[in-house]
């Protein structure tokens, strides 16, 4: 009886299903199984498949401990390495970059930029990143050194250039003085120039996929702009548009909804206030039409307490930088704000 013997090795089958699986984005078993049906025709064909079949097994498990982890690797490789500062830039990073981007988030969840001191970690994160996402303009007044520190040649996207800034008092950080508000991401339109600024910081350092960074962008935007006329029409309701808070964060928000930060109870980042400016809040929530004291999840809400007990007011929480259970993205955030104070001022 004649021996039928295959024109083509194992080799080359499973070779074909190799370079399928690198270069179409196949499993690696769906593609050697495919190559090993466009081989198995006629007689020959089957003689090849009873030779092979009982080494099948052996090959698969080759093609999930070599091939699927160098698919893997590979892609890890390729996504460009970011840093942002604080939860809601991460997030937008997120949104605009997608697959392929890997972003490190600096600050931990409750932690506030204006008292964060960074870590060896900090600077190890920098030294790996190409993109380094901040707000500026005073708030993370640690950002330079920790750049230098990190000796990396790493393209800076400060987010509050090109901003209409609100003028305040000089803070004093220990290590920086500013003069103006930073807080500009609690207006969800100045977001979307923030927006703009990482997709084209994206679109530079990876030019072959700035499309779908631009389609990413396009499509928060939307998002964006919904949730700013979904804030106007709830702020419409608003029996009163006069407000205190703990520390001066709300500015942008309420000059573009049309409310106003009466008073602040923290006078500057991290420093009790004083009997005396205690005594001025006291006077200006009597004032106000209702009775509430707004703190935040990144401060102790003690002082709040003391201040809304004598003044016979309630505490609620405004966070304005989430990464809090439910308040992960920043438009999860920015709905659990506005909610708090519809349940304020309603």
């Amino acid at each position: 009886m004649q021996k039928i013997t295959a024109s083509f090795p194992l080799q080359t089958v499973i070779f074909d299903g190799f370079v399928k699986s690198r270069h179409s984005g196949l499993s690696g078993i769906g593609c050697f199984c495919n190559a090993l049906e466009k081989k198995d025709s006629g007689q020959a064909g089957m003689t090849v498949l009873r030779y092979y079949k009982p080494f099948c097994k052996y090959i698969i498990f080759l093609f999930f401990i070599i091939i699927v982890p160098l698919n893997t690797a590979q892609a890890a490789a390729d996504k460009i390495k970011v840093v942002a500062t604080i939860t809601p830039l991460a997030d937008f990073a997120r949104q605009v970059g997608g697959a392929r981007v890997d972003v490190t988030l600096l600050l931990p969840a409750g932690a506030s930029p204006h008292t964060y001191e960074p870590t060896p970690k900090s600077v190890q994160e920098i030294s790996k990143a190409k993109i380094f996402i901040r707000i500026g303009a005073g708030l993370e007044f640690w950002a330079d050194k920790l750049v230098s520190a990190a000796a990396r040649d790493v393209v800076t996207v400060t987010c509050s250039e090109g901003i209409d800034l609100i003028k305040g008092e000089v803070h004093d950080h220990g290590h920086a003085l500013s003069n103006v508000d930073p807080h500009i991401w609690l207006d969800p339109l100045i977001c979307i120039k923030i927006i703009n600024k990482i997709e084209d910081a994206f679109s530079r350092a990876d030019p072959p996929n700035s499309s779908y960074y631009k389609k990413n962008a396009s499509e928060y935007i939307a998002r964006l702009m919904f949730l700013d006329r979904e804030i106007s029409e709830k702020v419409m309701t608003f029996r009163t548009k006069e407000y205190i808070t703990f520390h001066s964060a709300w500015n942008y928000f309420s000059r573009r909804y049309g409310l106003r930060v009466a008073g602040v109870i923290e006078e500057g980042p991290g420093k009790e206030p004083t009997a005396r400016h205690i005594g001025e809040i006291l006077r200006l929530i009597k004032g106000l039409k209702t009775r509430v004291v707004f703190a935040e999840p990144q401060s102790s809400t003690r002082i709040a307490e003391v201040v809304a007990k004598e003044a016979g007011a309630r505490v609620l929480i405004l966070d304005d930088l989430g990464g809090q259970k439910g308040r992960e993205t920043y438009l999860d955030l920015m709905r659990y704000n506005l909610a708090v104070m519809e349940k304020a001022f309603k």
